[in-house]
């Protein structure tokens, strides 16, 4: 059945590719962020353990969001290692760096999120697409939030 919601069929692709590297980096983060839940180290063990807790736990959240939002589309949504590689701007990281650097490369990784959403505003803006641009502010919101508490322990 056809899709009427008043965006075009052009204009609901390219959000949705759009989204789609949202959601690539979104999972790619979740990833690397519940990678150094499990692997911190130090004296700030406790402290960086819950709080990337915290963060990998709404990041597991917002896929979903994003997701269902393509779907909400009519697209399909990525869903594989292999997809999300193609489509991320963060990199992967194989090696065991200090609680110092974890928290460096997840600020990276937070503002990285930060914009590729905003990178996106533009299209959902000409298509007067609020649900989208509405996702994309809570996900920015929260991204600058988290960036700025893991630059505070740097400090």
């Amino acid at each position: 059945m056809e899709i009427n919601i008043g965006i075009s069929s052009d204009q609901r692709e390219e959000i949705a590719n759009g989204l789609s590297r949202l959601l690539a980096d979104t999972y790619t983060l979740y990833l690397k962020t519940h990678n150094y839940h499990w692997n911190v180290t130090g004296p700030q063990f406790a402290t960086l353990h819950t709080l990337f807790e915290t963060h990998y736990t709404e990041l597991a959240l917002a896929v979903d969001q994003i997701a269902e939002r393509i779907r909400a589309l009519g697209h399909r949504a990525p869903g594989s290692y292999r997809e999300f590689s193609a489509l991320t701007s963060i990199g992967e990281d194989d090696s065991a760096p200090s609680a110092e650097a974890m928290i460096r490369r997840l600020v990276e990784g937070q503002e990285a999120v930060v914009r590729t959403s905003r990178a996106i505003f533009p299209s959902v803006d000409a298509a007067n697409d609020e649900p989208s641009a509405d996702l994309l502010t809570q996900r920015m919101h929260i991204h600058e939030k988290n960036a700025w508490m893991l630059r505070s322990l740097l400090a």
